[in-house]
């Protein structure tokens, strides 16, 4: 059946406790101060079985205004909401600051429901309906099924169970595949087990005995038990409430506001880059570099505003924004936030995250807001590319591009296919598949052409330019598994010859020009004047005054075109001296079956040297 998250909204007051307590049987007021003083303070949860045996979990969330950031906790990862209103009060200050958070986070399904009918006479029910349904129809709930109920009787709680269900069937359950999410809402000490926290288990899945890593702190941890609607299980999925029991870990090393998530898969960050929009109802507009305070997930921080096209930001405008943390954030692309003025605290607005990871960004850069622009609304295909194009000759991964682009593995997979067919992205192998774009490719070609152009310009007789060389000068974010990689794809594409560790140009080949074939003509000749006792690299060089370094090349070219061969580190022989004693080796061995070192230098009529 359907994983499903129930949440509770609405004002301090107006019954969500006793809702829950009258639809589950549980109450989920677990701290002293609350029951004394009547109102839930912290989350409170419950497991709740829907009457066609469903398996859910409500999240009933504090009212009070001083308690709204828990609410936010709790609102966050919720597929709907039981929104509640009070019949003897209506519609109240936090009423319409919940609606705002549910709106910000984009819940858009769920149940009105107006509680306390038993304390009110019917005259009055009615106008209160009437007054609830004006103000639905202005929200994000617009069009949801509006139930008057009494928990205190259970007149319409019944009727209300089977809304609940009809709802439950339009939720979108949350994705099962890809890296596992869980940000933390709890965090205790059980005897005998040591460290559990709780949480919503926002994508993939969790197994006892996985290693999980704990961010932002990125401290590795290992799952020793999990618990789903108070029973152990093996396995947790997303859409699930879930208790983890860590194992090597103190309570005293986590926080909420902390998230448990696959290894490798988020990335700390103090800034983000998003879409900001300020609620219509702020009471102020949002200047640049205001401080704020940031929730996403179970975590608040506090923050500056960066506003990258305005000075200012108006109620009810949106504009592209970066936030500059003050500790660091883990999010991913799509993720919903919501921001809060840092005094007086009231909710102003909210939005999406675009980049999780971004760099600083200058304000008034065109560039800048294209390339947002293509981040939050180009196609998959269109922010692929543009991740790839962006990270240039960095190498990317398929995990890597899930993680930048907010989509799964597979979605990102069958994109990457229609980028390799129409030749706008490249695939190579090392170890696994990276990719990059074909305009990383073509700017590595041309500054490797530059680079060995350049270098056999200046030394015309030899094979190429040293590939180490030109990785560990020109390409050093590389690592040699990498760029040989590349390398081997330029080598099949026929872009560039590779041979001896050295790259050149497509066919090229050393071309001496007339001075040098002058001297190689003479070098060759001072060498097959005594084939078996030539002078050495020395000699020839005083012979035919040879400076230095055109000497090395010279003598380089030759054995490099294999028209002589070397013999320790001062002498060479020309390949007619091979050929000729391999002749004499052969005729003699046709008469003879061995051969004394000795006679072999008598045989070729040379020197003990």
């Amino acid at each position: 059946m359907k994983r499903l998250i129930i949440g509770t909204a609405g004002h301090i007051d107006h019954g969500k406790t006793t809702l829950v307590r009258a639809l589950t049987g549980a109450n989920t007021d677990r701290l002293q101060e609350e029951k004394k003083r009547g109102i839930s303070i912290e989350l409170g949860f419950a497991p709740f079985t829907l009457p066609n045996g469903q398996q859910a979990a409500i999240v009933d969330v504090p009212g009070h205004e001083r308690f709204v950031r828990h609410m936010m906790a709790g609102a966050f990862g919720i597929d709907m909401v039981l929104f509640t209103i009070a019949a003897d009060e209506g519609v109240m200050p936090q009423t319409r600051e919940h609606m705002d958070i549910i709106e910000l986070l984009g819940v858009d399904q769920g149940v009105v429901v107006i509680t306390k009918k038993d304390i009110v006479d019917e005259e009055w029910l009615l106008l209160m309906e009437e007054e609830v349904q004006e103000y639905i129809d202005q929200s994000i709930l617009k069009g949801a099924p509006i139930l008057s109920v009494s928990s205190v009787t259970g007149e319409g709680i019944p009727e209300l169970l089977q809304t609940i269900v009809e709802v439950a069937d339009t939720t979108h359950e949350k994705p099962v595949f890809g890296p596992a999410r869980l940000p933390i809402d709890r965090v205790f000490t059980i005897a005998g087990f040591g460290t559990v926290v709780t949480g919503t288990l926002w994508s993939g899945q969790l197994k006892i005995g996985d290693t999980v890593e704990l961010m932002p702190i990125q401290r590795q941890v290992r799952i020793r038990n999990l618990q789903v609607h108070n029973e152990k299980v093996e396995q947790a999925l997303a859409g699930q409430r879930v208790a983890v029991n860590l194992q090597g870990i103190e309570v005293a090393d986590i926080k909420r506001g902390y998230v448990l998530s696959t290894p490798g898969q988020l990335t700390p960050s103090y800034r983000v880059d998003t879409r900001l929009h300020l609620l219509p109802g702020s009471p102020r507009e949002l200047e640049n570099w205001n401080r704020i305070r940031f929730h996403l997930g179970t975590d608040e921080t506090l923050g500056r505003v960066v506003l990258l096209d305005r000075d200012e930001l108006l109620p009810g405008e949106e504009a592209y924004a970066q936030i500059v943390m003050e500790k660091p954030v883990v999010a991913c692309k799509g993720d919903p936030f919501i921001i809060r003025y840092y005094s007086p605290v009231t909710t102003i607005g909210g939005g999406s995250i675009i980049d999780p990871v971004a760099p600083r960004q200058k304000r008034f850069r065109e560039e800048i807001l294209n390339e947002l622009a293509v981040k939050e609304e180009g196609s998959l295909s269109d922010v692929i590319l543009h991740e790839l194009e962006a990270a240039g000759i960095e190498l990317l991964t398929l995990d890597e591009l899930s993680r930048r682009t907010g989509a799964s593995q597979s979605e990102v997979k069958e994109q990457i296919a229609v980028l390799l067919k129409q030749e706008q992205a490249i695939e190579i192998s090392s170890k696994g598949s990276y990719y990059f774009s074909s305009l990383a490719l073509e700017q590595i070609y041309e500054q490797m052409q530059a680079v060995m152009q350049d270098y056999l310009n200046k030394y015309p007789l030899r094979q190429g330019y040293p590939k180490e060389d030109m990785r560990s000068r020109h390409f050093k974010q590389l690592n040699s598994k990498e760029f040989n990689a590349i390398i081997k794809f330029m080598e099949e594409k026929k872009m560039l010859t590779s041979n001896n560790n050295m790259l050149a140009p497509a066919d090229y080949t050393p071309r001496p020009g007339k001075k040098q074939q002058e001297a190689l003509q003479q070098i060759q000749s001072q060498l097959k004047k005594q084939l078996f006792n030539p002078p050495s690299v020395e000699e020839i060089s005083q012979e035919l005054g040879l400076e230095a370094e055109e000497a090395r090349e010279l003598f380089a070219y030759l054995l490099d075109q294999g028209q002589a061969i070397k013999a320790g580190d001062s002498m060479l022989f020309s390949m007619e001296a091979v050929e000729e004693g391999q002749k004499l080796l052969n005729d003699y061995f046709a008469q003879e079956k061995e051969l004394t070192l000795a006679d072999f230098r008598d045989l070729l009529n040379t020197t003990r040297k």
